[in-house]
């Protein structure tokens, strides 16, 4: 099994996954720029779509995030990151990873690109802060996005925050996100896969104290 990965990525949730269900696996890096991967692969015949992350199993690939995540963590079921298939609580799980995909995911995109105007992305800002006063809510009662158990959806929506602070986005002024993120960061899964990534690990509340 091989992640295709390019660090910071949404592919940094699959990452964080796959380390927490101590399956074993290969990791390749992508230059999203160039499309090369690191063996010097052309990406593109890896995956046409030209984005990670992708998994590979064999002769089989899978690729979208939301996908890929469910896919790893319903190889371990006692992992509990994953409720059973066909229940209810798979099916309001599916229903965060879809907010999170459309509504957030997707709202970044925009701003990672560099010839946007400023008017246009104070917007986006704007609709991500929504989503965010949403998620604000929704975390005043809970440790994680279901409850009191990491699952998937948390390694998904850790990545978004990450994008954050490299979009001028505050998240301090959302305190039970940022306290999310740091509790999220506690975690031995996400503290080994941004070190293997190459990334920095960012306290919230240590850092702004």
């Amino acid at each position: 099994m091989k992640l295709y990965y390019s660090p910071g990525a949404c592919s940094l949730a699959v990452h964080i996954v796959l380390l927490e269900t101590h399956r074993r696996f290969d990791l390749e890096r992508v230059d999203l720029k160039t499309h090369r991967t690191a063996s010097g692969a052309d990406f593109y015949a890896i995956n046409p779509k030209g984005y990670v992350p992708v998994l590979e199993l064999g002769s089989e690939r899978l690729t979208e995030a939301s996908v890929v995540l469910q896919y790893v963590a319903d190889l371990e079921p006692n992992s509990r990151l994953v409720p059973p298939p066909g229940t209810f609580a798979r099916y309001r799980l599916q229903e965060l990873l879809s907010f999170l995909s459309t509504e957030i995911h997707k709202q970044f995109g925009p701003l990672f690109k560099r010839d946007a105007p400023e008017s246009y992305n104070s917007k986006v800002r704007g609709r991500i802060a929504e989503r965010y006063n949403y998620l604000q809510d929704e975390l005043s009662d809970r440790a994680f996005l279901t409850g009191e158990t990491f699952t998937i959806a948390d390694a998904y929506l850790f990545t978004l925050l990450r994008w954050s602070d490299q979009q001028d986005i505050d998240l301090l002024l959302w305190p039970n996100l940022a306290d999310y993120e740091d509790r999220v960061l506690q975690r031995p899964s996400v503290i080994q896969a941004l070190d293997e990534e190459g990334l920095a690990i960012r306290h919230r509340f240590r850092r702004s104290a």
